[in-house]
């Protein structure tokens, strides 16, 4: 059993050098990153970067080699401790097609410990929060992928959970379906803790407000979405031909810690600037994108080394 660690007051998650090996290939090496309690928390990293399996480990479907995990404050994920506090939707959920979408967020709520006569009005809410509240009793057979989806996000949210982690959650949804959804995470924030993992980066920089970027098992950032992508510090400015004599696009302006001066003050300063020397305004945005953040980290960091032995 994974140990639990102590303190971490704050943290609905804090994981300290986990190692998790398959044979001979490291899925995880010395993994560690912390989620802040109420916080909708992006996992990024390219595929086979460990995010599945460290997923996994959270929820405990998996024994990681080595490393600690404290999950709610309570240790590694136990029944009989988060009975009832945590939700998830893995990658590749599949659904029992002869079931309707009511009958088994029912079975799914009773699990996590709604009280019978609080059951149906939780099972009706979720399923309205997934756009699916019309469709309750339809088969599963009868529905389409993206319906079939927005159920098993509904059983992730069911029971009001204090954890939830989902696995590519807006996957086969079309735009409108995956904008009410980012709508009602968001709507989540501060109440519950969500540690996404997906490849849209955009929909996580949208909706997130923190991030753990990993690569090769191992972290590679983490921190607040504002600091990780440079919003809080950084302006990119891009102008449009023709350019004045002496400047090129993009204009970056990043802002010393010591530099007494508001973002939006050095900005305007900025802008004022450039307009006098006759420059064309194309563009503002604040930091990079979260997209050329990830690109960044994890373009060149090399696979780790192999060593002999098996746990670690």
């Amino acid at each position: 059993m994974i140990p639990h660690v102590p303190g971490g007051e704050g943290l609905a998650l804090r994981i300290t050098g986990l190692h998790k090996r398959f044979g001979k290939h490291r899925a995880l090496d010395d993994l560690s990153l912390s989620v802040p309690r109420g916080s909708i928390c992006g996992l990024i990293g390219p595929n086979g970067a460990g995010k599945t399996t460290t997923m996994s480990i959270i929820a405990g479907f998996l024994q990681a080699d080595s490393g600690t995990v404290d999950l709610l404050g309570m240790g590694p994920f136990d029944p009989s401790r988060h009975a009832g506090r945590v939700g998830i939707l893995p990658q590749d959920a599949e659904l029992p097609v002869a079931s309707t979408p009511r009958q088994l967020l029912t079975v799914w709520g009773r699990l996590q410990g709604i009280p019978a006569s609080q059951i149906q009005a939780a099972v009706q809410e979720v399923l309205a929060l997934v756009l699916l509240g019309d469709r309750a009793d339809a088969r599963i057979a009868t529905l389409s992928h993206g319906m079939r989806r927005r159920v098993t996000v509904a059983s992730a949210l069911v029971g009001d959970p204090a954890f939830v982690l989902l696995d590519e959650p807006t996957s086969g949804l079309d735009p409108a379906q995956a904008r009410h959804l980012r709508d009602a995470l968001a709507g989540l924030r501060g109440k519950t803790t969500v540690l996404i993992s997906s490849h849209n980066l955009a929909e996580l920089e949208s909706l997130c407000d923190r991030v753990v970027v990993i690569d090769h098992g191992r972290c590679v950032r983490e921190g607040d979405m504002a600091t990780v992508t440079g919003a809080d510090r950084e302006v990119t400015i891009t102008l449009a031909p023709p350019y004045p004599e002496g400047l090129t696009t993009p204009v970056v302006l990043s802002l010393d810690r010591a530099d007494p001066r508001s973002l939006p003050e050095a900005t305007s300063e900025r802008l004022a600037e450039l307009l006098a020397a006759g420059a064309r305004i194309q563009e503002v945005r604040q930091g990079s994108s979260l997209e050329a953040r990830v690109l960044a980290d994890t373009a060149g960091t090399p696979p780790p080394t192999p060593s002999g032995g098996g746990r670690r």
